[in-house]
């Protein structure tokens, strides 16, 4: 599978799956083909135990422009059943997910961005949700995740206004996790991986479920809930190793399982 799918390509670094959108011509629009191998390549990741984060980033320079709007005007939504939204929106990955961004992430592009569970951004990378210029409603997650990143006031604000905002902005408001100079965001992703990877995979995979998933739990359910997505982490053989490589003063052997 991997670099085989023409709109959407992977490579694998390692333990790490980079997915790219790779429509350069269309400033990595995204219709329903990029969408449908969007979710073929976050199954992908999440499939195999040797797969352990993903990175999405675009081709040519830019992440994304967002939906393709010449596939809207012809009746095209780039959603897929599973999924929802560009293969992503609803139903990111259960491993973590790292956006590299270079260019411009606006609209959906700035959407799958906030699927992922972190982001690196070039200082000279743009974000915005010019929706509203267009009298078009951002519907792909932004308008209740980003007021989850950053002050409610200024994320009403921007998805208010339609305006652009540069990746310092986004990084002062903890949105971007970190910054890299231009052309070096997958770098500087792979980095911020490998840091990621030198934990135990399941506890990581079950850390990150966790999080997403209580946001729809309140405090007393999710006492009780994480324990469902915490004990097969608990009981799994990365467990039992990473005690066992503690006792024995060693680097543990991971085996995602």
């Amino acid at each position: 599978m991997d670099g085989t799918m023409q709109k959407v390509t992977t490579e694998r670094r390692g333990h790490a799956l980079i997915i790219t959108i790779n429509r350069p011509g269309a400033r990595n629009a995204v219709d329903l083909e990029t969408a449908v191998q969007m979710e073929a390549a976050i199954d992908l990741l999440d499939a195999e135990n040797d797969l352990r984060v993903g990175i999405v980033t675009g081709s040519g320079g830019t992440f994304s422009a967002g939906a393709d709007l010449k596939a809207a005007a012809r009746g095209e939504s780039g959603i897929t059943e599973r999924r929802g939204g560009f293969g992503a929106f609803e139903r990111p990955s259960i491993k973590p997910m790292i956006a590299a961004v270079e260019g411009f992430a606006v609209g959906g592009g700035f959407e799958m961005c906030l699927s992922c569970d972190l982001i690196v951004a070039a200082r000279s990378a743009k974000f915005g949700l010019p929706e509203v210029r267009h009298n078009v409603v951002a519907v792909g997650g932004a308008l209740f995740r980003l007021q989850k990143r950053m002050p409610y006031n200024l994320a009403t604000e921007l998805a208010l206004t339609g305006r652009f905002e540069g990746a310092e902005f986004f990084h002062h408001w903890g949105v971007v996790n970190r910054l890299a100079d231009e052309g070096k965001a997958v770098d500087v992703a792979l980095e911020l991986a490998e840091e990621i990877l030198v934990n135990g995979p399941t506890a990581v995979w079950a850390s990150r479920e966790i999080m997403f998933q209580s946001n729809n739990w309140t405090e007393k359910e999710a006492w009780k809930l994480q324990w469902d997505l915490a004990r097969p982490a608990l009981d799994s053989d990365d467990s039992k190793e990473g005690l066992r490589a503690f006792a024995e003063k060693r680097k543990p052997e991971w085996k995602g399982r």
